[in-house]
């Protein structure tokens, strides 16, 4: 969607971390295209400008940094606050896996930075979103999870472990933020982005084969799902993590 294609306004706002591309700039555009504002973030920014001149610059606002930044955290909520005058939903998708192998050889300084970007960052931008705008007029949160939090995850194990406690940490908020914010969780299967490309490259027609519905997911199908739980549609629901994977788990099956 450009600019010239803009919906009627819906009169919310969000903030979406780690969305200059993927999955995040997925769930942008989703809710762009459905007529809210958004305030993105990403540490690349080049990468962070272009997003908002695709998504539209007069709804969207970059604000470039690292997730586990204090400061970066601070200025994001101050931008939708100043910029937009509200911020009813936060979707808290900034991620890093920067390890691949054994969790019987995990460095344990790259684990804790795994948590610090993954989860700790989350619950950051969770308690500025509430504190700014969200105690006293409500919204939602959506944490972006994966599958790998909620089985094993051989080789990517500080990944599913940071993951595991996303899924945690929304049933923690959505108990404490209720009735006013409501908090779930998405878990994705293998979305074909940069970020993932390692699991699928060079062989994405055997890795597609594996799911039921027969291929791998793209952002958009996150973005949807994203866009459902912040929307009135799913107001009853709350501390919930949405599983969206093609099908995969129903792998597990006996015979």
């Amino acid at each position: 969607m450009t600019a010239n294609e803009q919906p009627e306004l819906s009169g919310k706002v969000a903030l979406v971390t780690g969305a200059s591309r993927g999955i995040g700039y997925g769930i942008a555009e989703a809710l762009v295209a459905r007529g809210d504002r958004v305030v993105i973030t990403g540490r690349g920014e080049e990468a962070l400008k272009e997003a908002v001149d695709r998504l539209g610059a007069d709804r969207v606002i970059g604000v470039p940094g690292k997730a586990h930044d204090l400061a970066h955290q601070a200025a994001a909520v101050e931008a939708a606050m100043d910029g937009f005058g509200r911020l009813d939903f936060l979707v808290n998708n900034a991620g890093t896996n920067p390890v691949f192998g054994p969790i019987a050889d995990l460095d344990l300084g790259v684990a804790r930075k795994v948590f610090e970007t993954n989860v700790i960052s989350a619950l950051g931008f969770a308690q500025r979103s509430w504190h700014a705008w969200q105690k006293d007029h409500g919204g939602a949160i959506v944490n972006i999870a994966s599958i790998a939090g909620v089985s094993a995850s051989p080789f990517i194990g500080a990944y599913g472990m940071s993951k595991a406690a996303m899924v945690n940490l929304t049933l923690q908020l959505a108990h404490e933020f209720a009735p006013l914010v409501r908090v779930n969780a998405i878990a994705p299967a293998v979305v074909k982005t940069k970020f993932a490309q390692a699991l699928y490259e060079g062989r994405e027609a055997e890795a597609a084969a594996s799911y039921p519905l027969g291929r791998l997911g793209v952002p958009a199908d996150i973005g949807g799902a994203a866009a459902f739980l912040t929307s009135p549609q799913s107001e009853w629901i709350t501390g919930q993590t949405l599983v969206v994977d093609g099908g995969i788990f129903l792998n597990a099956g006996v015979g």
